[in-house]
C-alpha cells in the first residue's frame, strides 16, 4: 500500500514539474532579449544599460543584441536604434570574461542583388502574413517593406526568425498607436516559429514588468508618476489593487503642510473603488497617465484620459477607476468645504455593471 501511494505522489509531483515547465515558454535568455527591445522601444536608456547587462549575463550575445537594436530602426526609428547601440557600446567597453560575441558577423550575399533580395523579402513577408500580401496603395512602401525590412534585414543571421519576430512584439507592444501592427505581429510570431502560448506568455511578461504600453502599464508602472506603496487601508473599498503615493511639493521643507493633500493613485486594469461620497468636500481628479472611468449617480460615465480634470462636488455619489483593460493613474486632493469633512463609503460596482461600460 505504501509502495502504491510513494508511486502515485511520484507521478503526481513529476506531472506537475512538468505542467509548469510546459508552461513556461520563454527561456530565461528571451525574456532577458525582450526586454531589451521594449526598452530601445520607449528609449528608456538608463533602464536599458541594466538590461542589456542582464541580457549579456543571460546567453544573449553581442551579435544578437547589435541585430535586435539594427532591426528595430525599421520599426522604433534610427536615433532609438542608434542609441541603444550607443549603449551596448558603452558596456563593452569593459566586458565580462563570461559575455559571448557570437558567430561572426557576415554581410549577406542578396545584399549585393537588389532582384534577389526582393523575391526573399517577398517570400518571407508572406510566410510571416499567412499570405500574400501587397501594399497597392503606397508602392514606395510596398517595395521598402518587401526589398528592404523582410530583404536586406531579414537575410541577417544572428537572429533565428522565431527570435526576430519576438524583438518585434516587444517592441511594438511597448508604443503607443501601433496596435493593427502588433496584432499582426503577434500572429507573425507563431507563423515564424514560435508558440502561441509562447507569445502570450510574451505579452503578459511585458505586463507583469510594467514594460507595456498594450494597457498602459509602462506609464503607470515606470513612468514619471510614483506609483507608490498598496493601499492597504482603504482596500476594503476597492475591487481589484490599488497604489497610493503621497506627494511632497518639491519647495516645500519637511514637515511643512501644503494647502491641500495632494497623492497619486495607480489603479490595476480592472480596478475601482466603490461607490461613496464625500461630505463637506471637493475632490478633484487630474488624469496622468492610462485610461479610465468617473461616473456620477443617475449620469453617464466619462472616460477618463490623461490631461482631464474632474471636479467633484460635495454631497455628489460617485466612483472612479481603472478600464478593465488598462491600468490607470490620477492624483487626488480634497477641498474641504464645511466643518465635517467625511467619507461615506457605498456599495460597490458590480461587475455585471463594470465590465458593460465600453
Amino acid at each position: 500500500m505504501n509502495n502504491k501511494l510513494s508511486k502515485i505522489t511520484f507521478f503526481l509531483i513529476t506531472l506537475i514539474m512538468f505542467t509548469t515547465l510546459s508552461a513556461q515558454q520563454l527561456t530565461d535568455r528571451q525574456k532577458a532579449l525582450v526586454t531589451c527591445a521594449s526598452l530601445e522601444a520607449q528609449g528608456d536608456l538608463p533602464r536599458l544599460e541594466p538590461a542589456i547587462v542582464d541580457a549579456l549575463d543571460h546567453g544573449v550575445t553581442v551579435n544578437e543584441l547589435k541585430e535586435a537594436f539594427s532591426q528595430l530602426y525599421a520599426y522604433t526609428g534610427f536615433p532609438r536604434s542608434l542609441n541603444a547601440l550607443g549603449v551596448l557600446q558603452k558596456i563593452l567597453a569593459s566586458p565580462k570574461p563570461t559575455w559571448q560575441e557570437g558567430k561572426p558577423w557576415t554581410r549577406p550575399a542578396l545584399w549585393n542583388d537588389a532582384r534577389e533580395a526582393l523575391a526573399f523579402g517577398t517570400e518571407m513577408q508572406t510566410r510571416l502574413s499567412g499570405k500574400p500580401f501587397d501594399y497597392d496603395f503606397c508602392p514606395q512602401d510596398n517595395y521598402y517593406l518587401k526589398s528592404h525590412l523582410f530583404g536586406d534585414i531579414f537575410a541577417g543571421d544572428q537572429l533565428s526568425p522565431a527570435d526576430r519576430e519576438l524583438v518585434t512584439v516587444a517592441a511594438l507592444a511597448s508604443l503607443k498607436g501601433v496596435e493593427p501592427q502588433l496584432a499582426a505581429h503577434q500572429q507573425g510570431a507563431v507563423n515564424m516559429g514560435n508558440s502561441r502560448e509562447a507569445v502570450d506568455e510574451l505579452m503578459q511578461f511585458l505586463r507583469q514588468q510594467g514594460l507595456s504600453q498594450v494597457d498602459c502599464a509602462a506609464d503607470a508602472m515606470a513612468g514619471s508618476w510614483p506609483q507608490g506603496n498598496p493601499n492597504d487601508g482603504y482596500a476594503q473599498y476597492f475591487i481589484g489593487n490599488s497604489y497610493l503615493a503621497p506627494l511632497t511639493p518639491a519647495n516645500l521643507s519637511a514637515g511643512d503642510g501644503g494647502v491641500l493633500p495632494l497623492a497619486n493613485v495607480t489603479f490595476e486594469p480592472g480596478c475601482r473603488n466603490n461607490w461613496h461620497i464625500h461630505h463637506d468636500a471637493h475632490q478633484i481628479l487630474i488624469c496622468v497617465s492610462g485610461r479610465g472611468w468617473y461616473q456620477e449617480w443617475g449620469k453617464e460615465p466619462i472616460e477618463l484620459l490623461p490631461g482631464m480634470v474632474i471636479d467633484i462636488p460635495a454631497e455628489v455619489k460617485h466612483w472612479h477607476g481603472a478600464q478593465k483593460d488598462s491600468w490607470f493613474q490620477h492624483v487626488t486632493a480634497h477641498v474641504t468645504t464645511g466643518p465635517n469633512a467625511t467619507n461615506e463609503w457605498l456599495e460597490p460596482v458590480v461587475d455585471e455593471v463594470y465590465l458593460k461600460l465600453k
